[in-house]
C-alpha cells in the first residue's frame, strides 16, 4: 500500500475554530497569533483511496499559520514550521508529502524544504494546472465562448502554476495576456513562451484594465486579498479561480448574475475515500494538489514530482495520464463553496446576452 502526507494550514480564523471551538469567542488576530505558536499536528488519517491499480492511505498534517503570517513572518521561521510538518508526516509513515496552499508558495516552491527532509515532496501544481485548464475549457463550451478567439488572461502568470498554465495555453494557440506584480519575472515567462511556441503574449501589471478586457480569466495569484471586483468583469466572462484565498471578491457572486466563477482544481477521488476531516468539499472530492500526492502514492512513485517555479509541461501531461489510469477526474463545477448546476450556467449565459444587447 502506498502512503502519503499532505500539509494543510488555516486560511482564516474560522478554520482554527474547527479544531478549537473556543477560537470563535476570541479576537481574530489574537487567535492567529496564538495558533502560530503551536507545533505542527496530525489532523486526520485518510483512508479508502483505491483504484484497480493500487491502494493508498495518508495523513493531513497542519501548519498553524494563516497566509498573512506566512508572508509576514521571517521566511526561515515559516520554512522551519513546514519542514517540521513534513517530518511529522514522515514519522506517521508517509513516503511522499504534498504541500498545500501557501506552504507551496513560501520560499522557492518546495526546493529548500526538500533539501531539509528525507521524504519525497511535491507541491501538487502539475495536476492543479491540468485540472484547471480542463475545467476552464469545459466551462467555456457551456458558456459558448470560443477559446480560439477569446481573450485569455492569466493572473499571477509569473508563479509556478501561472507559468505552466501560460505555456500550455500558448501552445494551444490562445490569445494570451499575462499579468503579475513583478514585471521582470513576467518577462522571463514571456521569453519562455516565445522560445517554445513562437507566440508573443501581452504583458501588464494593471489588473483591473486586463480583467475588463478578458473573456476568460485564470486566477492563480498568491494575493492575500481579492483582486477582482464586480465592476471589473465584462458580461459573459468566465473566471477559473484556483487561488486560496480566492482572487475573486464574494461581492461578484452577490452583484453579477451574468458572469461564471468556478473554482479550479477540484477532483473526484477513486475508491471509498474518507478524509475524516471537513475542508468544505463534497464527500470523495479533493483539491487537485491533494490528488497529485495520492496519485504518486498509488503508483508508489516516491519522487519529487512538482517542485520549484519552472514546472515542466511534460510533468503536467504525465500526471494527467496517471489520473486517467487510476480513475481520478474533474468534479462538477463549484463556485464559492457550492455546486453550479447546468440551469445556473444557462441563466448566466442568457443574462450576459441581455446585458451585451443592452449596451449596443
Amino acid at each position: 500500500m502506498g502512503t502519503f502526507g499532505f500539509i494543510i494550514h488555516p486560511i482564516d480564523v474560522s478554520d482554527v475554530a474547527r479544531k478549537f471551538p473556543i477560537a470563535k469567542r476570541l479576537p481574530g488576530r489574537l487567535v492567529e497569533t496564538l495558533a502560530s505558536y503551536l507545533p505542527p499536528m496530525k489532523v486526520s488519517q485518510i483512508t479508502g483511496v483505491r483504484s484497480p491499480y493500487g491502494e493508498a492511505e495518508g495523513w493531513f498534517v497542519s501548519v498553524p499559520l494563516v497566509p498573512r503570517l506566512m508572508l509576514s513572518l521571517p521566511e526561515d521561521k515559516v520554512l522551519r514550521k513546514i519542514i517540521d510538518a513534513c517530518n511529522k508526516a514522515k514519522d506517521l509513515g508517509a513516503k511522499v508529502v504534498g504541500l498545500g496552499a501557501f506552504t507551496s508558495v513560501v520560499g522557492d516552491a518546495g526546493v529548500t524544504i526538500r533539501r531539509n527532509v528525507d521524504v519525497a515532496i511535491t507541491t501538487g501544481n502539475s495536476y492543479t494546472v491540468a485540472t484547471a485548464i480542463e475545467a476552464t475549457e469545459k466551462a467555456a463550451r457551456l458558456m459558448e465562448i470560443d477559446m480560439d478567439e477569446a481573450n485569455v488572461l492569466v493572473l499571477g502568470a509569473s508563479g509556478s502554476i501561472g507559468r505552466a498554465v501560460s505555456l500550455i495555453m500558448a501552445d494551444e494557440g490562445r490569445h494570451l495576456t499575462l499579468c503579475a506584480r513583478d514585471m521582470g519575472r513576467l518577462q522571463k515567462v514571456a521569453d519562455a513562451i516565445v522560445s517554445e511556441t513562437g507566440m508573443v503574449p501581452r504583458l501588464t501589471k494593471d489588473i483591473s484594465a486586463a480583467v475588463r478586457e478578458a473573456d476568460v480569466i485564470m486566477c492563480v495569484s498568491s494575493a492575500l486579498d481579492a483582486i477582482i471586483e464586480p465592476d471589473d468583469l465584462k458580461p459573459g466572462a468566465l473566471v477559473c479561480d484556483v487561488s486560496r484565498p480566492r482572487n475573486v471578491s464574494v461581492e461578484v457572486k452577490k452583484k453579477r448574475d451574468d458572469v461564471l466563477i468556478i473554482e479550479g482544481g477540484i477532483v473526484k477521488v477513486p475508491g471509498d475515500v474518507d478524509f475524516h476531516f471537513n475542508f468544505g468539499f463534497p464527500p470523495k472530492t479533493s483539491y487537485a494538489c491533494m490528488a497529485e500526492t495520492m496519485l504518486l502514492a498509488l503508483e508508489e512513485n516516491y519522487t519529487d514530482w512538482s517542485l520549484g517555479r519552472e514546472m515542466p509541461v511534460a510533468r503536467v501531461k504525465a500526471i494527467a495520464e496517471l489520473a486517467k489510469k487510476h480513475g481520478f477526474e474533474v468534479a462538477g463545477f463549484r463556485s464559492f463553496e457550492r455546486p453550479v448546476t447546468d440551469e445556473e450556467i444557462h441563466r448566466i449565459r442568457e443574462n450576459a446576452r441581455r446585458r451585451r444587447a443592452g449596451k449596443k
